[in-house]
Order: C-alpha cells, then structure tokens, then sequence
C-alpha cells in the first residue's frame, strides 16, 4: 500500500503558557500507536504528579488519511480541551503526533471560551517550534527466497534505505521488508533478478 509523505516530530518538546495564574504545559512528540500515546500521557502524569489536568489528543498516521485519532478532556468542562488540542494538531498537519497539556490550577476560573483559547494557545506553542521530519512514503513486502538470496537481499537493503523487518528460516527463507516508495521499481527488477518470490498478504503491498 503506498501513502503520500507527511511530516513527523523528529523529537519531543515542551512550552508553557501562563493564563491568570494557571499554567498550562504543552509536551508534544512521536507516537505512532495508541500504546505508544497512552504511555507518553502515563509519563506525563508521573512528571507532574501534582497538576490538576492532564489533557490530551493525539494522530496516528497520515494527517489527511488518519488510522486513528483521540482527545481527551481529563475533568476539564465537555470539549474544553481534548479537541481544541486536536483541532490545533489537525490544522498544523502533523501525523503521528501527540501533544498533553498540563494544567496546574491559579485559582481563577477561565470559563469555557477562555479553556479553549488556553488549550489552543499552547499547544500552539509547542507545535510552532517543534522539530518535523518527512516520513518518507513505504512499500511493505513478504518474500521468500532460497539460502543463497539473503545476502543480496541484506545488501540491497543497505543501499537504498529499506529496512528488512523479520528473516525466517525454514526449507527456504521468508523475510518481510519495507522499501522507499521511490525504490519500488528498482527492488521488483532485483527480486525478478534473483528470483526471490513475493509472497501477497494482507501485510504486503
């Protein structure tokens, strides 16, 4: 299956906004899971123990086609927070991304309006200079292929970017590979090449 690139963040990074005496800390970084945003959120928590929010929204996958998307409030007011965050994510066009912002109380209620701009406003912050990187476009492959093949095969896949994934040895080998969409072309005329079959699974292209 082929996707479109999109950018990803290359690293984590955290911006505080301050709202009448409220502090709101937004953390964003990758995650390409929900396991993977539900353990960014636990890390979250266990950082600042003693805050009162800890709110959330993440996007897996590519921005304009998502696999997957939450938010959560974490007790602030009915879509006062979860979703501005998400809002603001969807708009910056990022994927595989997740942003929690953490609230610690000044003592003055915001109401619900000024939730939203307080939410939006930092995870603004965070989005605005956080560092992205292309995530570059793959195609997903299941082969198999005699002894002799697995050499050429590990070879290939040092020179042109593609990461094998699993190798598996039986009567003949079965590997899964990813390769640069840009090296599809060239990587079916090595397989023809070095008769390596292509296995058609769910998983595979």
């Amino acid at each position: 299956m082929s996707e479109s690139p999109f950018h990803t963040p290359a690293t984590n990074i955290e911006r505080e906004l301050e709202v009448k005496k409220s502090r709101f800390i937004a953390r964003a970084g990758g995650v390409a899971s929900r396991a993977e945003a539900m353990a960014f959120v636990e890390q979250a928590r266990a950082d600042h123990p003693d805050a009162r929010h800890h709110c959330w929204a993440y996007l897996i996958g590519n921005p304009e086609t998502a696999a997957s998307a939450a938010m959560s409030d974490a007790g602030e007011p009915s879509g006062t927070a979860g979703k501005p965050i998400l809002n603001v994510i969807r708009h910056k066009g990022i994927g595989d991304v997740i942003v929690v912002v953490i609230r610690y109380f000044g003592g003055v209620k915001l109401g619900a309006g000024g939730l939203v701009r307080a939410y939006s406003g930092a995870t603004q912050l965070a989005l605005a200079d956080l560092p992205l990187t292309e995530h570059q476009p793959q195609r997903s492959y299941r082969l198999q292929f005699d002894f002799a093949g697995e050499q050429p095969l590990r070879h290939w896949a040092d020179n042109h970017q593609a990461t094998l994934l699993s190798v598996d040895y039986g009567q003949r080998v079965t590997a899964r590979i990813n390769v640069p969409e840009e090296h599809v072309e060239a990587f079916e005329a090595f397989l023809g090449a070095h008769s390596i079959d292509h296995l058609h699974s769910p998983d595979a292209d």
